[in-house]
């Protein structure tokens, strides 16, 4: 059996995503709403501020993501400017909506 090549970056490539906070950067892709695939350049490291505000995030051990970049990610899902690959709809809280 042959091992089919990876081609999901042909297909939909990783765009580019600036942090509304600090400007940082990075190149996304958003394979479903729940999934997101993202690539720090050493630019958007440095310029990140909640890395430089996170004493462990130098080496990327003691950083589990910034915030402000995931919520600039999600507005650019929602907005249509990054593409959600599987096609779902925006998913919906209905607890939220109905307490």
């Amino acid at each position: 059996m042959a091992v089919r090549p990876d081609v999901r970056l042909d297909d939909s490539p990783m765009q580019p995503v600036t942090c509304t906070r600090c400007s940082a950067r990075v190149e996304a892709r958003k394979s479903s709403w729940e999934q997101t695939t993202i690539q720090w350049s050493a630019a958007a490291i440095t310029a990140c501020q909640e890395r430089r505000e996170n004493p462990g995030a130098s080496d990327g051990v003691g950083f589990a993501g910034c915030s402000s970049l995931a919520e600039s990610i999600r507005e650019a899902a929602v907005s249509g400017s990054l593409p959600v690959q599987s096609g779902d709809p925006l998913p919906v809280n209905d607890e939220a909506a109905h307490p």
